[in-house]
This record gives C-alpha cells, sequence and structure tokens, in this order.
C-alpha cells in the first residue's frame, strides 16, 4: 500500500514542471526480540530521487525558462527557507516578484527577485535579467538582477513533502556560474507514465497476493484448531 501511494504520486505528477521521480524499493529488516531473529518483515522505503532530465518543451514565453542540464533555481519555500527546484514557469506576483507556478518566490543573489514595469524581459543563460523600460526604446536595456542558480552534490539535497529540494541538515548552496538557462521553454516531469503504471498493476497483484496467503494461513489455523477440538 505504501509503494502504492508513491506510484500514484508520480503518476499524478506526470505532467508537473520540472518534476523529479520518487524512487522506491522494499528492504526485509529482521525481527528483534526474545530467541535468535530469524523473521524478517518488509519495509517500504524511498531510496533516492530519479535526478534525470525532463523533456523540454519550448512554448516562446518570456518567463517561461528551463535549466539545461544540471542545476536548479533557488526559491524560497512556504517556511522561509531556502530551497530548490527545475521548475522554471514564473509569473510576476504583487510588487514585481517573480514567482514559480507553485507560488514559490525566486530567489536572486541578492534575496527575491522583483522586476519593475517592462515592456521585454530578457534572461541571459547565465540568468542574468534584463528589461526594457516602459516607455524606452528597443536599443536600451537595463540589467535589473541575476537568478540563483545552483548545482550542489545530489548526495547532499533531500527531498521534501512539498517537492522541493534542500541541503540535508540544513544550509544553502553557494551560486555555480556554470550553470545555463533556455528562456522560452519549460522542463517536463522525468516520470515514465507507462513504466509507472505497469508498476502500480504489478504492486496491486503483489498486494491482492499476500492478502490471500494470509487468509489462506488463518484458514488453516482454524481447521487446526477444529480438529483439535475434535481429538
Amino acid at each position: 500500500m505504501l509503494a502504492l501511494r508513491s506510484i500514484n504520486n508520480n503518476l499524478a505528477n506526470a505532467t508537473t514542471t520540472g518534476f523529479r521521480e520518487d524512487l522506491n524499493q522494499f528492504r526485509s529488516m529482521p525481527v528483534f526480540g526474545p530467541g535468535h531473529p530469524s523473521r524478517v518483515y518488509a519495509m517500504d522505503e524511498r531510496p533516492g530521487i530519479n535526478f534525470a532530465q525532463g523533456p523540454l518543451q519550448h512554448t516562446g514565453r518570456d518567463l517561461d525558462l528551463a535549466i539545461d542540464g544540471e542545476g536548479w533555481f533557488a526559491v524560497q519555500a512556504a517556511d522561509g527557507s531556502e530551497a530548490y527546484t527545475r521548475a522554471g514557469d514564473l509569473s510576476i506576483g504583487p510588487g514585481g516578484l517573480l514567482m514559480t507556478g507553485a507560488g514559490h518566490l525566486l530567489m536572486g543573489d541578492n534575496g527575491p527577485v522583483a522586476l519593475p514595469p517592462a515592456e521585454t524581459i530578457t534572461v541571459g543563460r547565465d540568468g542574468t535579467i534584463s528589461i526594457r523600460p516602459v516607455g524606452q526604446t528597443a536599443q536600451t536595456l537595463v540589467e535589473v538582477g541575476r537568478i540563483k542558480l545552483v548545482n550542489p552534490a545530489r548526495e547532499d539535497l533531500e527531498k521534501g513533502d512539498d517537492g522541493l529540494m534542500r541541503i540535508k541538515e540544513g544550509g544553502f548552496a553557494t551560486p555555480d556560474l556554470n550553470v545555463r538557462l533556455q528562456q522560452g521553454a519549460l522542463e517536463g516531469s522525468n516520470v515514465n507514465a507507462v513504466q509507472a503504471m505497469v508498476e502500480m498493476i504489478n504492486l496491486q497483484r503483489q498486494y491482492e497476493m499476500q492478502v490471500k496467503m494470509m487468509k489462506t494461513a488463518n484458514d488453516n489455523a482454524e481447521a487446526a484448531e477444529s480438529l483439535l477440538r475434535i481429538s
């Protein structure tokens, strides 16, 4: 049931921008108690995250950004902490603040990124944001900030219940100048929907088989108890 819940969550996010698939595995754990620990039970766990890049979808929208290769956008989580995501579906919120589709503030080198009113917005490959102010000519470009792009080691990252990545045991990732962006594109989810469906069907069959085995064991125990009462 726990594994099915994980697979269902992956399927539900098969079209979520920048989503990273949760991996799942079973592990045998010994049961400790009086005597030798000869019995085991199955433990379901998430050993890690699938970090493979999702497909790029070209949209042509100025505020749609995709990371080309490895790296992450830095955002402000709901609790105010810094977290990381691959979702670059940005929009301009109150006060000109840039926000992701999930409502998280996009972080720059000096805090949340805010844009003044602009005719056009251009984001460079290194995350530098330039605008053409309202009423200015096409030759007038003003640099207003730079998106904080990071690339911490995968083993230092953990995924929270909100779908955002964080540095294990707290802390912040430093900006990485080697992370590159594509403007006018979005990265899709890396969930393989067909594979997830096959895994879900397999897990459902395993679950039904285990339930039948427990019922058979219970029926055998009741039959043995009935024979003992007769004798």
